[in-house]
């Protein structure tokens, strides 16, 4: 047996370790809810096909959606876990699009903190059988959320600035528009019907149609919003303060600190999500631990502490965190809580190569 295979043998019986039913969903999926949930950015990296009634399907891109989706139809609520091993398909350049992966996902359990440690300590242990000391760098969707909910902001930008969480340069971008908004002039809006008006006119005259795609009332509700949100200033101070909390960035205690600080300068009750993260360092063991204040995956089902593990030459090798919006957004009717990770496989054996 080589290496290699050896390898893959102790990652396999790590996977039937874990106590947990193993899941093999579908190789054909439905592609709508990856579309749905994940956009049109992970839409890309897809592999395609559609089926005699014409719906979209695609092969099976994660483990995740899948096995969640299934534990719905099945009737959640009774606390559940999940490991696997197998192969999935995404587009990416320059590799195959198909490759394993493997992970653990833990719904519905009594104890959301104990469930998210079973995850740490099974990604550190995926990485031990490899021989990798990976860089572990964390985030703080709840502590996000925290400061957001508290910050002296109107309320319809709170949830366009979440949204952008994660995303640096989108973040970037909408900070620096807030910050030049109270400068710009403003013209008087026309009413909404005046504006329905001139926008039918234009639209047929243009040879448009007025009822195939966006209709003159959507096209102009939609101007008078942007034009709402336009002129609900955030104030200078509270975008000094995003942009403060975004940058705090380094070894996690440090980090950690430099939060408390930031919390304490401005009145702002975090201390409870802070306490969670430090709470979690001990199953960490003895890796390199950061914390990053604008991390995040770009998916708005994540709700707690995210993290992912880089190897030596920067690759990600595990990723997840905690994902209590998922079910809710797939169809359960109450909140459950729910935590897991993906190990990348193929860059493990990378790694095991070099």
């Amino acid at each position: 047996m080589t290496h290699a295979a050896y390898r893959r043998a102790q990652l396999e019986s790590l996977v039937e370790a874990q106590g947990a039913t193993r899941a093999a969903p579908p190789l054909l999926l439905p592609a709508d809810p990856y579309f749905d949930l994940a956009g049109e950015e992970f839409g890309r990296r897809l592999l395609l096909t559609s089926g005699a009634s014409s719906a979209e399907y695609c092969l099976r891109p994660d483990f995740t959606l899948p096995i969640v989706a299934d534990y719905i139809a099945n009737g959640a609520g009774e606390p559940a876990a999940f490991s696997y091993l197998g192969p999935i398909f995404r587009q990416r350049e320059g590799v195959p699009a198909e490759f394993d992966q493997a992970g653990l996902e833990l719904v519905a359990q009594p104890n959301g903190d104990v469930a998210l440690d079973q995850v740490l300590t099974f990604a550190r242990a995926a990485l031990d059988l490899y021989g990798v000391r990976p860089h572990i760098r964390l985030g703080g969707v709840g502590l996000f959320e925290a400061l957001l909910a508290q910050a002296d902001m109107p309320a319809p930008w709170r949830p366009r600035i979440r949204h952008r969480f994660g995303h640096t340069e989108a973040m970037a971008r909408l900070l620096s528009r807030l910050e030049a908004a109270p400068d710009a002039p403003r013209a008087e809006q026309p009413t909404r019907e005046a504006l329905i008006g001139e926008i039918t006119e234009n639209m047929v005259a243009a040879g448009l149609s007025l009822s195939e795609g966006r209709t003159p009332t959507e096209i102009a509700d939609r101007y008078l919003e942007q034009q709402a949100l336009d002129a609900a200033h955030v104030p200078p101070a509270t975008l000094a303060l995003l942009r403060d909390y975004l940058a705090i960035s380094g070894p996690v205690l440090q980090a950690l600190t430099r939060l408390e600080a930031l919390a304490a300068r401005h009145r702002l009750m975090l201390g409870a999500p802070i306490r969670t993260i430090r709470r979690h360092l001990d199953n960490l063991g003895e890796a390199h631990v950061s914390f990053d204040a604008s991390f995040s995956p770009r998916l708005d089902y994540y709700t707690g502490i995210v993290f992912e593990m880089r190897g030596p030459g920067g690759a990600v090798l595990v990723s997840g965190g905690q994902y209590d919006r998922l079910l809710e957004r797939l169809g359960a009717t109450a909140p459950i809580a729910a935590s897991g990770c993906a190990v990348w496989v193929d860059r493990l054996e990378a790694e095991l190569a070099q």
